[in-house]
């Protein structure tokens, strides 16, 4: 593989390369982190990269693969993990300065001590808001995140430094977090993939305050890629008591097709706007599943925006989050984050049942919705990315109203009802800026919304083009 660039090589070219001697982890590894030295001062991706921690684990894979004896199924692969999942021996500071980095570090999240299990090189930590609490990405501890496709515009979040990463070519892999939209979100805004799996198929600890909404999913460039990093971070954990035995088949053995399946295509959900440039790529997208044998008919889910009822579930979370701090430390969190936490305190026990009951309605409208159709297409977000830096757009369509979730209308209804949902690629706006097309599952039946996302991105590999970075 002489003269390739190995930061361009997915995942499952890069073991490829490995097993044909064509290539080294530890070339892979130098070549990741140089390019993480030269780009990411523009992206601000990482907020912990330590070169010897990743070349000792791509020495350690170089002698595996020497031997002929790989570890696992992502033996040297450099993987960035978000700066939520806890990781033994490094800090986690979820963005805030209230915590302390001199804590004692002991033990691996459950999708961590996976990665490492499969051989695979830690290349660092990627940055999310304070606490994961919004669809951007920026804190009072790392700064603004931007996109790689418009270093201007937001990538999204709270996995924003994720996707940053893997749309820039940071590290073909990412672990990321998804409460309310936080991996699809930023997927949609720099034109990778990734997966929020049905709850529990991927163990979280420790358990997020956020609970039962927060999922950990895969960030990829490919559907294929996006398969092996499940195949490894699937599977029972004993310290979430929720997390769901390993699936029956690997995902890595998806077909990639969706002939006679009957697809339902919701283009507002029957609440929501949609940016026009947008709307026409996502219909588009729709077609495509005619065109590979779906049964595809326009059908709206039948319920009304979910929003005060997340918006409840989701500020007493944050509430949660920060009730220990002293008033001292609270001055230090995000304005933003301080103000939903205000509110999140106000709640009374009843107002909050009544969000979890209206929720519980909300998972039977879609299981019983998912008797009629396998698969539910949308938007993944109605808007392209928009200026960095900010809760919300300035202008335009959802300009200055409400907090994050006024232009997320897709995504949190999903977390609600624990269902797994896609989004990939499905073009460009004029402007140059990526549209996600989300495909939304239900409840167990991820492999269904993987093969449907494989088959997609076959049909329309907008995964090959990749950002203005090196001009």
């Amino acid at each position: 593989m002489t003269g390739t660039d190995p930061t361009g090589l997915t995942a499952t070219e890069l073991l490829d390369a490995y097993g044909r001697k064509e290539l080294t982890p530890v070339e892979a590894t130098e070549a990741v982190l140089e390019r993480i030295e030269r780009i990411d001062p523009r992206l601000n991706a990482f907020c912990l990269v330590d070169p010897e921690w990743s070349l000792e684990a791509a020495r350690a894979s170089a002698e595996r693969w020497r031997r002929g004896e790989p570890a696992g199924l992502l033996d040297g692969v450099p993987v960035s993990i978000k700066d939520i999942l806890i990781t033994k021996g490094r800090p986690t500071l979820r963005g805030s300065r209230t915590i302390d980095p001199g804590l004692d570090w002991p033990e691996d999240a459950p999708s961590v001590a996976r990665l490492y299990e499969h051989g695979a090189v830690p290349i660092g930590k990627t940055t999310t808001p304070e606490f994961a609490w919004k669809g951007v990405t920026d804190s009072p501890l790392t700064g603004v995140t931007r996109n790689p496709w418009d270093t201007a515009r937001t990538p999204g979040g709270s996995s924003g430094g994720a996707a940053a990463a893997v749309a820039a070519g940071l590290a073909p892999l990412a672990l990321g977090t998804d409460g309310g939209g936080s991996v699809r979100i930023p997927a949609a805004f720099t034109g990778t993939f990734t997966l929020k799996p049905t709850y529990g198929l991927v163990p979280h600890y420790p358990a997020s305050p956020f609970g039962t909404l927060a999922h950990v999913g895969p960030m990829t460039r490919t559907v294929r890629d996006a398969a092996l990093l499940l195949d490894v971070i699937t599977g029972f954990d004993g310290r979430d008591w929720s997390a769901l035995p390993p699936p029956r088949e690997p995902f890595s053995t998806l077909a990639g097709d969706v002939s006679g399946l009957r697809v339902a295509f919701s283009p507002e959900l029957g609440f929501a706007s949609v940016d026009p440039e947008v709307a026409a790529l996502v219909d588009a997208a729709a077609g495509v599943f005619a065109e590979l044998g779906a049964k595809v008919e326009r059908a709206d889910p039948g319920f009304a925006d979910p929003v005060e009822d997340f918006e409840v579930l989701w500020f007493a979370g944050a509430a949660k989050v920060v009730e220990n701090l002293t008033e001292e430390e609270r001055a230090k969190l995000d304005p933003g984050l301080r103000e939903i936490c205000d509110k999140g305190e106000q709640y009374s026990l009843s107002v909050y049942l009544d969000a979890v009951a209206r929720r519980r309605e909300l998972g039977r409208i879609m299981g019983l919705f998912h008797e009629e159709c396998d698969l539910l297409l949308t938007p993944t977000v109605p808007i392209p990315a928009f200026e960095a830096g900010r809760e919300t757009p300035a202008g335009g369509l959802y300009g200055g109203v409400g907090r994050w979730t006024a232009w997320t209308p897709f995504t949190y209804p999903f977390n609600m009802t624990q269902q797994p949902a896609a989004s990939v690629p499905c073009g460009f706006t004029p402007d140059g800026l990526p549209a996600g097309l989300q495909i939304i599952g239900p409840r167990h039946a991820d492999a269904r919304v993987m093969n449907a996302a494989l088959a997609y991105e076959r049909a329309r590999p907008w995964h090959e083009r990749r950002p203005p970075l090196d001009g």
